[in-house]
C-alpha cells in the first residue's frame, strides 16, 4: 500500500510542479560527477568503474540511510520522503514542458523556434533540420525519454524504493555525461554505458510492451519485433520502434550528428511525422503512466485481499 501511496504522490507532484527550476538535484550532481571526473579520468576502463562508484554509491548510500531513518521515527515521513525523491526522479511533465513548444511552434510554421525549441532534447545537429525532421527528433525524443525518464523510475521504486529510483536516475545521467564513443570517452565511459544498459533492460521492455498495449497494439509488435535489433542501443530500439508503431507513424532515417549524416534504420510505420505525431508520443507516454498505476493500484488489491484471506 505505501508504494502505491507513494507512487500516486511523487506523480501527482511531478504534474503539479514539474521539475524544480532551481537548484535541481541532478544539476548539482551533474558538477559533482563533472568534479570527480576531472580527478579521476584516464584513459582505461577501471578509471571509469572506479569514477562510476565514487560518484554514484555514496549518495545511493546517503538515500537508503535517510529513508531508513524516516521510517524507523515515522511510517508516514518514511512514505513521504519516498514520494518526494521520486518526485525528484521521474520527468513525465518534463516530457511536455520541453515537446510541446516544438508541436507549437511548428504547428504556427515557426521553423526556427521549432529548431530552437528541439536542440534542447536532442543531440543531433538541428540547424539544418527541416520541419518534418524536426517533428521526428522530438517525437523520437519523447518516446526514449518515456522509459529513461518515468517508467524506468518507476520500475526500480517499485523493485527496490526510493535508493533504487535514485540509483537508477544516477545511472542514466552519467551515461548522458560520460556514455559517447569519443576519443575521451571510449574506455572511461564504458563503464557508464554498460550499467545504463544493465538497468534498463527490463524497464525498457515494459516501456515497449506498454506502448504496444496503449497505442496500435498489432503495429507496435510487429515494429518491435522486426526493427528493434537493426537500432544501435539494444533499449532504445524496443521502446522507439514499438512507441513509432504504436502511433502510426514512421522515425529513424537520416539525421546529422557533428556535421555528418548519418542513416539510422527504419522505426515504424505510417505517415511521416508532424507536429500531431509529437502530441501522439506525448499522449502514448500518459496512457502509459495511468496504465501502470492501475496495474500497481490492482496489485496492491489483490495482495490485501491475499492476506485477509490467508488471515
Amino acid at each position: 500500500m505505501s508504494v502505491a501511496i507513494a507512487t500516486t504522490a511523487a506523480l501527482l507532484l511531478d504534474a503539479a510542479w514539474g521539475e524544480p527550476r532551481r537548484l535541481h538535484p541532478l544539476v548539482g550532481f551533474g558538477r559533482w560527477a563533472g568534479m570527480i571526473e576531472r580527478v579521476l579520468h584516464a584513459d582505461r576502463r577501471t578509471a571509469g568503474v572506479l569514477a562510476w562508484c565514487v560518484v554514484v554509491a555514496p549518495l545511493v548510500a546517503l538515500v537508503a540511510w535517510a529513508v531508513q531513518a524516516a521510517q524507523a521515527y515515522s511510517a508516514g515521513l518514511g512514505m513521504a520522503l519516498s514520494a518526494v525523491l521520486l518526485y525528484l526522479t521521474v520527468g513525465h511533465r518534463s516530457l511536455w514542458d520541453h515537446a510541446r513548444p516544438i508541436a507549437d511552434a511548428l504547428e504556427e510554421g515557426d521553423l526556427p523556434r521549432a529548431r530552437t525549441a528541439v536542440a534542447q532534447v536532442v543531440s543531433r545537429d538541428t540547424s539544418a533540420l527541416d520541419a518534418t525532421q524536426v517533428a521526428g527528433a522530438a517525437s523520437e525524443s519523447v518516446l526514449e525519454n518515456g522509459c529513461d525518464a518515468v517508467f524506468g523510475a518507476l520500475f526500480w521504486f517499485v523493485l527496490l524504493g526510493a535508493p533504487g529510483a535514485v540509483a537508477y536516475r544516477l545511472a542514466n545521467t552519467l551515461d548522458a555525461m560520460w556514455g559517447y564513443r569519443t576519443p575521451r570517452y571510449a574506455r572511461f565511459g564504458w563503464a557508464a554505458a554498460r550499467i545504463d544498459d544493465g538497468l534498463n533492460l527490463v524497464p525498457a521492455r515494459l516501456t515497449a510492451a506498454t506502448y504496444a498495449l496503449c497505442g496500435d497494439t498489432r503495429r507496435a509488435w510487429r515494429s518491435w519485433k522486426t526493427q528493434a535489433r537493426a537500432w544501435k542501443s539494444p533499449n532504445a530500439g524496443p521502446v522507439m520502434a514499438a512507441g513509432a508503431g504504436a502511433i502510426g507513424v514512421r522515425l529513424g532515417g537520416a539525421a546529422p550528428y557533428h556535421g555528418t549524416w548519418t542513416q539510422r534504420p527504419a522505426l515504424g510505420e505510417g505517415a511521416p511525422p508532424d507536429a500531431s505525431t509529437i502530441r501522439s508520443a506525448l499522449r502514448l507516454v500518459r496512457h502509459g503512466v495511468f496504465a501502470w498505476l492501475a496495474a500497481l493500484w490492482l496489485a496492491t488489491a489483490l495482495s490485501a485481499v491475499l492476506e485477509a484471506w490467508h488471515a
